[in-house]
């Protein structure tokens, strides 16, 4: 999105590339992702599984596989600083600190035989050289923040003994606990419960307004995007193909593809048992990609420019809409 001088991002994300080897072949799962971000705000990253929304932020934390590989041409630049290419070293200094990251399945990523206190102290005695009093008593104020009754007495348990909803709230309380500028939150309400998703997209908000943190929201889910973000980028087989402010692509969504996606919300209008809309054919192999839009071959409206030549991502209005299509959706079709 086009910035103010004046107001530098904090992150900015410039044709970034992430190659995935498999036994098929090199797949390109992050294809020339460009974005930026200001200190405060929010991004709500949505598409279907496998568009590379997770790889995404793995490939910005610096977490993809060994074997994959980054494009030299790439950079991600946090205040300043390009992480790509950084030794190790470095980037454990920022990763956890001042970047941090809630994953999407809390039973898989907290340690099972660590208690759940001792895995949210490591990072403050790691990365802010904190006493093993301090970081104790650091838990317990982190514990309680993010909503865990008997903060003291959860702090002694393993994973596994907490229910879904309070794991993930673990995960929240590792992820703010050096209070980092940049919250990565990849699907962080997934399998939970509505009573539980609202409740924990709402203490991100809070904390956010309070930390003035930036926020990636990475979800496959519109409705949660739409009142909870500043900013959404839509993305298809590992590119982004259309970025605006929420409101402009909730109110005037100009891809097909985008169009589809809200098309597939369940609305309370609906009759009873009526079923979801669904986005005809099926994503397309990322080893095989199909000449032209990707999208084409799924797309009403495609002609024979769409299957011979890629769109590019460009700016289509004065307030930073940027579309990767050759024929938007006029005002009828919104």
């Amino acid at each position: 999105m086009t910035l103010n001088a004046a107001n530098q991002p904090l992150l900015k994300v410039v044709h970034l590339e992430a190659l995935l080897p498999t036994a098929r072949g090199m797949i390109r799962a992050v294809d020339r992702v460009s974005f930026e971000l200001q200190p405060g705000r929010t991004l709500g990253i949505v598409g279907e599984s496998g568009c590379g929304k997770s790889l995404l932020a793995r490939a910005i934390m610096g977490l993809l596989p060994t074997a994959a590989k980054v494009s030299p041409t790439s950079a991600v630049e946090f205040e300043g600083r390009n992480l790509i290419g950084m030794s190790g070293r470095q980037l454990r200094r920022i990763v956890g600190r001042e970047i941090a990251m809630i994953f999407q399945d809390p039973m898989t990523t907290l340690n099972p035989v660590m208690t759940v206190g001792r895995q949210v102290a490591e990072g403050v005695r790691y990365h802010l050289k904190s006493s093993r009093e301090a970081a104790t008593r650091r838990t317990r104020e982190l514990l309680d923040l993010v909503g865990i009754p008997m903060a003291a007495r959860r702090a002694g348990q393993y994973p596994h003994q907490l229910s879904g909803g309070l794991r993930q709230r673990v995960a929240i309380a590792i992820a703010l606990a050096c209070e980092p500028k940049l919250l990565i939150a990849d699907e962080p309400t997934t399998a939970l419960d509505v009573t539980v998703q609202a409740a924990i997209l709402d203490l991100l908000a809070k904390l956010q307004r309070e930390k003035r943190m930036a926020m990636i929201l990475i979800t496959h889910d519109l409705g949660v995007v739409a009142g909870r973000t500043n900013e959404t980028a839509v993305m298809y087989a590992g590119r982004i193909v259309e970025h605006a402010t929420t409101h402009d692509l909730f109110s005037r969504p100009s891809m097909p593809y985008t169009r589809a996606l809200m098309a597939a919300i369940p609305r309370l209008a609906d009759r009873p048992h009526q079923p979801l809309k669904a986005i005809d054919g099926q994503p397309p192999d990322m080893v095989d990609l199909p000449a032209g839009c990707r999208f084409a071959p799924r797309c009403w409206k495609t002609q024979s420019r769409c299957t011979q030549r890629e769109p590019t991502l460009k700016t289509i209005d004065g307030g930073g809409h940027r579309l990767a299509c050759w024929y938007p959706l006029n005002d009828d079709e919104q």
